[in-house]
């Protein structure tokens, strides 16, 4: 695929005009991180499409295969806001040269409540589960009403299907979770989860019910036999009563460790720890090395996991991107410090780069705050993205930054 000249140069070269204010990293982090160095390209061309929406919620992950390794995307158009249509999947069987048309998921488009609503699905992540040899896609159920986004939403849950060895996806299920805490909403959507060694399934939730206007965020414990999530064991909760709370927690281990980072409302992003994935500890804001907090606006972040080290993906407020909605341009990656739980400010890079003027056309700016990450070989690991661009339409590009590792990644 070609791309228009200036934004191919500027995904390509990392152009400095179109990324002014943007730190690069010192060449001492550079020279000892185990990232080699990044390169972007379009998956999906949109910028000029002839419809009215966009891919959007590219999420990836791997499966196995006795030639070479597969790449599955879960995919689905956004023509509003929050408004998305049936979810789609794709493939991929050559690390992302070429790819399959999407197609829809028998058990992941639209039905009818009443005459006026209807329940669909978004914020899906699919999850290669060895155990079983199944893909486990799970999102949460959404309703809209005459055109757009119902609101008020009623109850909302995780929902899920399954792709089996053959490639044939299941019936919708719902994910039950009996506590009444939840009552009114309890989700997964857009979480990295952690399949266990043992089978088990820990994801991690958001949850609040009508007597509280604030979410909390915990993890569970759940069996999967290849067919049903079941509970097993709920964890403890944490809290934070700005705004809507904590939402939108991703979790992933390293050296026997658990991580939890989580969306907040208070202009900051949280990180907490667990040695067993359900006993957290208080979660603490996202700063630098030397204690200063970064800036976020109620945004998700997400691990990038290498065996020699944890980095973390994100947006934030930068000189760059002051006008642009919830700073949701560019994606940046810090690696953490593991031990004081703060971000090596000199390995921050810009994975997908803010194209545009963030300061005073702010509004021709694509929004990048719904991304996932997938490691998809020991030598590369993938961020992928779906640009938001109301004022076009919401016609955007659907966009792959790839980390090339300098070290192989133990993990894959």
């Amino acid at each position: 695929m070609s791309l228009p000249l200036s934004r191919r140069d500027a995904l390509k070269a990392f152009g400095a005009a179109a990324f002014a204010g943007i730190p690069s990293p010192a060449p001492a982090a550079a020279d000892s991180s185990p990232i080699a160095r990044i390169t972007r390209s379009a998956i999906i061309e949109g910028r000029d499409a002839d419809h009215e929406w966009a891919w959007f919620h590219p999420r990836g992950c791997m499966i196995p295969s006795d030639r070479s390794p597969v790449v599955l995307v879960t995919l689905q158009t956004i023509g509003g806001s929050d408004y998305f249509e049936h979810v789609h999947w794709m493939r991929s069987d050559d690390l992302g040269k070429t790819w399959t048309e999407p197609e829809p998921i028998p058990g992941m488009g639209r039905a009818p409540v009443d005459e006026k609503t209807e329940v669909g699905v978004c914020d899906v992540v699919p999850e290669y589960h060895r155990h079983t040899d199944t893909v486990l896609a799970v999102g949460h159920n959404v309703y809209y009403r005459e055109g757009r986004l119902a609101r008020p939403q009623g109850p909302r849950w995780p929902v899920y299907v399954v792709r089996d060895r053959g490639g044939q996806w299941s019936d919708r299920e719902k994910l039950v979770w009996d506590d009444p805490r939840g009552s009114q909403i309890y989700t997964c959507g857009c979480a990295q989860r952690i399949v266990l060694d043992d089978g088990d399934v820990l994801i991690p939730l958001t949850f609040g019910s009508p007597e509280r206007t604030d979410r909390m965020v915990t993890s569970i414990r759940c069996s999967f036999d290849g067919k049903t999530l079941i509970p097993k064991a709920t964890g403890n909760t944490l809290e934070n009563k700005a705004g809507r709370g904590l939402l939108e927690p991703s979790l992933t281990r390293l050296d026997g460790r658990f991580y939890m980072t989580i969306r907040a409302e208070d202009n900051r992003g949280y990180v907490s720890v667990s040695d067993d994935g359900l006993n957290w500890k208080p979660g603490q804001p996202w700063a630098w090395d030397d204690g200063e907090p970064l800036t976020m606006s109620t945004t998700q972040q997400h691990w990038l996991t290498h065996s020699d080290g944890l980095f973390l993906v994100y947006t934030r407020k930068a000189r760059n991107n002051v006008n642009v909605m919830r700073w949701r341009a560019p994606l940046f990656v810090a690696e953490v410090d593991r031990d004081a739980l703060r971000l090596r400010r000199d390995t921050e890079q810009v994975v997908l780069p803010l194209i545009g003027d963030g300061v005073n056309d702010a509004a021709n700016v694509a929004r990048m705050g719904n991304f996932h990450v997938t490691n998809v070989a020991p030598e590369e690991s993938w961020v992928t993205v779906g640009e938001c661009l109301p004022p076009n339409k919401w016609r955007g590009d659907l966009l792959l930054g790839r980390i090339h590792w300098a070290r192989p990644n133990r993990l894959v």
